[in-house]
Order: C-alpha cells, then sequence, then structure tokens
C-alpha cells in the first residue's frame, strides 16, 4: 500500500521529524481559501502515487498567492504518468544548501530492514545506484537491537562533518526507524533531506509504503488508502483468491503457481515480448477461478494476446478448460488466447479446449511465441 506525499510528512511530523509547514488542497477554492495573502514563498506540489512529478511539471514555485493560485488551475487535473491529478500540497518552501537522501527498506540478501543514505539526495535513488553505486551507504539493521544511536551517529557522520548537523541527521533516521517499525512499513524515504544556511536539517519531501498483509492492525494507515483502478483490481483479485498484479505490457498471462508464473513472464521477455501482468490462480481446481481471472485479463485494455499456462498438479487441467469454456462462453472477446496444458488430466482438458477452436501448444517456449505472433496481428 502507498500513501501521499502530505500524508507521509504528516506521519513524520507525529514522530518528531522536521517538516516544512503545509496543507493539502482539493481544488482551486480551497487553495484560495486556505493560503495567505502574504508574499511567503511556497512550493505547490501534484500528490499522485508516482516519481518524476518535478520534471512533468507538477512541481511549481509560489512568490504570491495568485502564484500559487495559477499553478494549483494548472496542476489539479493534469495527466502525470497515466494519472490524474486531483489534489495539491502547498507547503512553505526552504532555503537549500545540500540536499541527501535517508531510506529504509525490506532487504531480502541481510533480511533485515536497512538503511541508506547518500549525499546524492534530490534524484531517485535507483539512478544513483546505477551511476554511483559507491556513494550509497548500506547498514542492516539487527531486528532485536533495532537502529542504535551509535549507528545513526555513523551514518549521518558520513553525510555531515559538523557535530550539530550530525545530531540532527542521527536523530532523524532514529525516528524514521522507530516510525517504519510501527506503522509495518515496507519502503520510507526521505528525498531530499536537505541542510539549510541556517544549518538545520529537514526533511521536505517523504514517501512511504506499507506491508498490505499487515494491514488489519494498522487501523490509521489503511484509513489513509487511496486506490486507482488498477489498484482495484488487484484488491478485488485477492479477494477472490487469485494473486494479481499489473504491469505495462500487451500480453495478459494466466498461471497456476507464483514460480511459474515468473518464468512465464521470463519466456515472455526472452522472445521480445511484454507480460501485461503476472496473475496467479493457485492450487484450486475451481473452475470460477478461471472465469474470474478471464474477465480480469480481458478487461485490460492493453491486452492483446492471452497466454495460458497450466501444469497441473493439485490444479487439474481439465477444470481449468471448463472454466476457460465458461468464461468465453459469457465474455464474447475477439483477442487470441493461447493454451499450455501439461500434467494431472492434460489430455483431457485438451479435448475440452479443443470445442473451442483456440490454439494449443505443448511447451512454454511455444507459447511464448505464438501469443507474442497473435499480439502482433
Amino acid at each position: 500500500m502507498k500513501i501521499h506525499e502530505y500524508q507521509a510528512r504528516n506521519l513524520f511530523q507525529k514522530y518528531g521529524i522536521p517538516v516544512p509547514d503545509g496543507f493539502v488542497c482539493h481544488s482551486v477554492d480551497e487553495v484560495k481559501k486556505k493560503v495567505g495573502e502574504d508574499d511567503k514563498l511556497r512550493v505547490v506540489k501534484a500528490q499522485v502515487h508516482v516519481g518524476g512529478r518535478g520534471k512533468a511539471g507538477g512541481v511549481k514555485l509560489a512568490h504570491t498567492k495568485a502564484e500559487a493560485i495559477e499553478h494549483a488551475e494548472k496542476i489539479l487535473g493534469m495527466n502525470i504518468k497515466g494519472l490524474t491529478v486531483d489534489k495539491v500540497m502547498i507547503a512553505d518552501a526552504v532555503d537549500i544548501e545540500k540536499e541527501f537522501y535517508v531510506g529504509l527498506i525490506n532487504d531480502r540478501n541481510t533480511k533485515s530492514v536497512t538503511l541508506m543514505a547518500s549525499s546524492e539526495g534530490g534524484v531517485e535513488i535507483e539512478e544513483v545506484a546505477k551511476v554511483s553505486p559507491e556513494k550509497i551507504i548500506r547498514m542492516p539493521i539487527d531486528p532485536t537491537m533495532g537502529l542504535m544511536d551509535w549507528q545513526a551517529r555513523k551514518v549521518a557522520l558520513q553525510l555531515f562533518s559538523d557535530p550539530k548537523e550530525v545530531r540532527q541527521a542521527a536523530a532523524i533516521l532514529v525516528k524514521l526507524y522507530q516510525l517504519y517499525v510501527d506503522t509495518d512499513a515496507s519502503l520510507a524515504e526521505i528525498n531530499p533531506l536537505v541542510l539549510t544556511p541556517d544549518k538545520k536539517v529537514i526533511a521536505i519531501d517523504g514517501k512511504m509504503n506499507f506491508d498490505d498483509n499487515a494491514l488489519y492492525r494498522q487501523a490509521e494507515i489503511l484509513a489513509m488508502r487511496e486506490v486507482n483502478d488498477d489498484e482495484k483490481k488487484e484488491i478485488e483479485a485477492n479477494a477472490k483468491g487469485l494473486s494479481y498484479i499489473k504491469l505495462d505490457g500487451n500480453i495478459g498471462c494466466m498461471v497456476n503457481g507464483a514460480g511459474l508464473a515468473m518464468a512465464t513472464m521470463d519466456m515472455i521477455k526472452l522472445y521480445g515480448g511484454e507480460p501485461a501482468n503476472f496473475l496467479d490462480i493457485g492450487g484450486s481446481s475451481n473452475p470460477e477461478k478461471v472465469v474470474e481471472a478471464m474477465n480480469i485479463l480481458l478487461g485490460d485494455k492493453n491486452v492483446t494476446a492471452v497466454m495460458i499456462n497450466i501444469f497441473g498438479g493439485i490444479t487439474r487441467c481439465d477444470d481449468v478448460a471448463r472454466g476457460l469454456v465458461v468464461a468465453l462462453d459469457q465474455i464474447k472477446t475477439e483477442i487470441p488466447i493461447v493454451i499450455r496444458l501439461s500434467g494431472t488430466n492434460a489430455k483431457e482438458g485438451l479435448e475440452i479446449v479443443k470445442t473451442t477452436g483456440l490454439p494449443t501448444v505443448e511447451t512454454m517456449s511455444e507459447a511464448a511465441k505464438k501469443a507474442i505472433e497473435l499480439s502482433k496481428k
């Protein structure tokens, strides 16, 4: 689960992490009411669940109330990477002497939360990792001990030289870790963490993601949830026993088992295609799941072909085939579908599929090639 920047900043404030004053507005009228008549320098920022807002024109400086209103008029309704801006955050602008990055992630390699920091703040950390990986500091945190004060100071000393600045930064790191743990977060970033000319260390941008599996015990966090259409599909799919994640490609995938799903997507990529999703129907032999899965796949306007790759174990291929027949009776589509069935009751399943006239193949590589070929037609 993701939250907006203004929501992350509110959590930062709650944990004592210094941030500039600000508020969120959902309309131009609200901007007119909330922004004062003074000439205070402010920043108007689009609130969407995506990076690159500044490059897209979604972040603007306002020297006056009139400028803030003008920027809000342009930003509200703007499309940024496929998302429509329906709210803006207006915050006090901060003079910046230097920018830094700090973040916490769940690191599977170290099996712990890892603190990352860099003197290259203000840009995407992925770009820093690619271009200058030596500029990223990494510190695994022992889950039984948490982030110790001396560890926070050790990291801060690699970013700042003045003792007062080190103490400020170290305190922020400790508070950020506590927030991370208390809220079952999976990501917490401050980018940038800035040093002002009067030597104050302040968080002027924040990003947080949370573990969906822990939301049942995080009522305050769950109340912040705002989902787009794609996320709604993922939530609905999960409620129906399906594991679904939308991707950017055009080859829809229906598979049983997470490992096979990953291999299927790799196979599509290998032959020059782009998977449109991860969709695992699991180990159930319930044909209704296939119907639900087909509804999800064919409801994606980007899908131009579907590859069904079933390896029957607990899942019976004939049940999947029956579910597919029912689904195609309910959903009239001209999108081509390629089917590969192997394992338990595969022969029976293929006999059922033959009644639909859909192409069947024997191997996964054949299925991927055929799906890509048909997607271009």
